[in-house]
């Protein structure tokens, strides 16, 4: 099974079953990085953001991420404060990032006293249990670079538990090459079990501090500390974009072979007659495919469906904006 097919299908039954030995998956996204100090330079296939206390609130706040430098501001509750007083940088800028926070619906913009004012209309939920790593493997035979992103994982601590998935027969030669931290799932989508664990993840330092690998190589590895309360704010930077982002970032590809495939609650995953398996629309259909015809993709709404099966809300949020300030 190729990676893209076998990930839509984890993704799919850690929706609907929860993350084995760990909990409910309130959250399940695809392609997130983790990196606090090399942007892009981890991206980790699957996070699932398990409930905390506060899950319920952050379901009703917005459908979209909240940006993170609107949640690093220092923006009031309640009571109304000038953008330029909240935001750092020139005006332009701090008005831009109210404008950002208020079409999410978490800000509410005003004008008074000829000045655009900002407030929080409700404080930010504590709605963050822990977060569950994942990298696709389904062949083993092929790793890639697995075990430097596992190191990545296990020495950063970003995520609460890292797992490799994977549809090969893991032997103790695979578990002796992986940080002792990381648990291993085998899958079998055609069983009745479809995720076995081979072995459980333990707990990653997340509230410590943690030690980022930049590069590594024979003999050498270059990292870069990274303190608590950075790692803190990149915990829910990767939260934000999972809640906004979802899993179901594909598209059914424009193609009479195409047709819509059922894994768990998901019914609408992007399959090909053709080809006989999940496809990427982006990277593998078009002209240059010998079984390509062209027709209109399968219908499908696929965050419609994602509010079916989850406590995710498409309505929520929605730009705040007071009376007054379209006047200006």
């Amino acid at each position: 099974m190729r990676e893209f097919g076998f990930e839509l299908r984890l993704c799919a039954r850690l929706e609907a079953d929860g993350v084995p030995s760990v909990g409910d998956a309130g959250v399940v996204a695809r392609q997130l990085g983790t990196s606090v100090h090399e942007a892009g330079g981890r991206i980790v296939d699957a996070v699932c953001v398990l409930p905390g206390p506060e899950f319920d609130a952050r379901t009703g706040l917005a459908s979209e991420t909240i940006p993170p430098t609107v949640l690093d501001a220092d923006v009031p509750v309640g009571e109304y404060e000038r953008v330029t007083r909240v935001f750092d940088g020139p005006p332009e800028r701090a008005r831009s990032l109210a404008e950002r926070g208020a079409d999410t619906g978490f800000l509410d913009l005003d004008r008074r006293g000829g000045q655009t004012v900002v407030r929080q209309h409700s404080r930010y939920p504590d709605w963050i249990g822990e977060l569950v790593g994942v990298e696709n493997k389904p062949d083993l035979g092929r790793p890639g670079d697995l075990e430097r992103q596992l190191r990545h994982d296990a020495s950063l601590g970003v995520l609460d538990y890292a797992v490799v998935a994977t549809a090969s027969h893991v032997t103790r030669a695979h578990l002796n090459r992986f940080p002792d931290e990381i648990g291993v799932w085998r899958a079998d989508f055609d069983s009745d079990d479809p995720v076995e664990v081979v072995r459980e993840p333990e707990p990653l330092d997340s509230a410590g501090p943690g030690l980022e690998v930049l590069d590594a190589k024979p003999g050498r590895t270059d990292v870069r500390p990274v303190t608590a309360a950075e790692k803190a704010r990149q915990r829910r930077r990767v939260a934000e974009r999972a809640y906004g982002k979802g899993w179901r970032t594909y598209d059914l590809p424009a193609c009479a072979r195409a047709e819509r495939e059922t894994e768990a609650n998901a019914d609408a995953l992007p399959f090909c007659a053709y080809k006989d398996r999940l496809v990427d629309a982006a990277s593998e259909c078009g002209p240059d495919c010998p079984g390509y015809e062209a027709a209109d993709a399968p219908g499908t709404d696929l965050d419609a469906e994602r509010e079916r099966h989850t406590p995710w809300c498409a309505d929520a949020g929605g730009r705040r904006r007071q009376s007054g300030l379209d006047q200006f």
